[in-house]
């Protein structure tokens, strides 16, 4: 069988596009950041699921 959505690699368990991203806690909340682009970063008075703004 052909699946063209499949790559062939192992499933990450991740959302696409969420590989690098990394957080630290703050005393004002959590900051999540790109570490590859460090100035990359959110910041929001909702809190969202990752997966939803990945």
């Amino acid at each position: 069988m052909n699946d063209d959505t499949t790559d062939g690699g192992e499933p990450s368990g991740e959302p696409a596009g969420t590989a690098t991203i990394e957080c630290y806690e703050t005393d004002d909340g959590t900051v999540f950041y790109d570490a590859e682009n460090p100035l990359a970063w959110m910041e929001t008075t909702q809190t969202f699921s990752l997966e939803e703004v990945a």
